[in-house]
């Protein structure tokens, strides 16, 4: 029997944002999604950035900002997002189709890039929940490796189901053409979760602080030094507090566009 065939879901023309079409959505469980949009051909970013997504909501769009989770040279622009029934836009956007139309600001900012960094030899891309994305982005993008000689993620979440992009991640990126090769030699994924029984069941502090963190494969010092370690975080606020407080007690300095430094956070997502 054949799927029902649906009208897609047009948005009206706004002179502040693009209208472009939804190209695929994936499901990860009951409040988790991904999803892509076409590019336009005159947007440009840098691969960590951000920018506003939203939806009509009659007087004027409903706009939030997420993280892009594709590299700088992606042909489509992806998102990792959390289901909110109730949220403004998220209970409405978690039901867009391919076809459908969404707003896409014009201007994409962000600190979580390499240029917001000093030079250093080990990356550490410390993530929760949908924190993940911007490092999607960059883990992706054949710079990174470039600058640094390992890249670490690593991804703590409730559930093992929350684990988006676990076997991607866990192959070390092996069907990417672009990458393939320097991640099978460089990049380091290690997945956590924290209510549900798994392989690693430590937060991030813990994996700091009993040294799991830094365990081969991996190479170099034992602990996070300044003097070789760059590290970015996104999620939670209360992990992005606790952890930028961690750092600058061990000597590191928060970098930004202007002033680059050791670590940097994204202000606009911390409250």
């Amino acid at each position: 029997m054949n799927a029902p065939v649906t009208t897609p879901r047009l948005i009206p023309d706004n002179a502040a944002f693009h209208s472009v079409e939804v190209k695929w959505v994936r499901h990860w469980n009951e409040h988790l999604f991904s999803f892509a949009i076409e590019r336009p051909a005159s947007f440009r970013f840098r691969s960590g950035e951000f920018v506003m997504i939203g939806l009509d909501d009659g007087a004027k769009p409903l706009m939030r900002a997420y993280s892009i989770a594709s590299p700088a040279y992606a042909e489509e622009l992806e998102f990792l997002s959390i289901k909110v029934q109730d949220g403004p836009l998220t209970s409405r956007l978690q039901k867009v189709q391919p076809g459908d139309q969404v707003y896409l600001g014009r201007k994409p900012v962000g600190t979580l890039v390499c240029d917001a960094l000093l030079p250093g030899s080990r990356l550490f891309l410390l993530s929760t929940g949908t924190g993940l994305a911007p490092f999607l982005s960059l883990i992706r993008d054949p710079d990174v490796y470039e600058r640094f000689s390992q890249v670490v993620v690593v991804h703590s979440v409730r559930r093992v189901s929350d684990l988006a992009y676990h076997d991607e991640m866990a192959a070390q990126l092996a069907d990417d053409p672009l990458v393939a090769d320097e991640a099978a030699a460089q990049f380091h994924y290690i997945p956590t979760v924290t209510r549900e029984p798994f392989r690693n069941g430590k937060r991030i502090d813990g994996l700091i602080e009993d040294g799991t963190l830094f365990e081969a494969p991996l190479t170099g010092p034992k602990k996070l030094d300044p003097a070789t370690d760059r590290v970015m975080l996104c999620g939670s606020n209360a992990m992005i507090h606790d952890f930028a407080k961690m750092l600058e007690a061990e000597g590191f300095k928060e970098g930004s566009n202007a002033h680059p430094g050791d670590f940097v956070i994204e202000r606009a997502f911390v409250g």
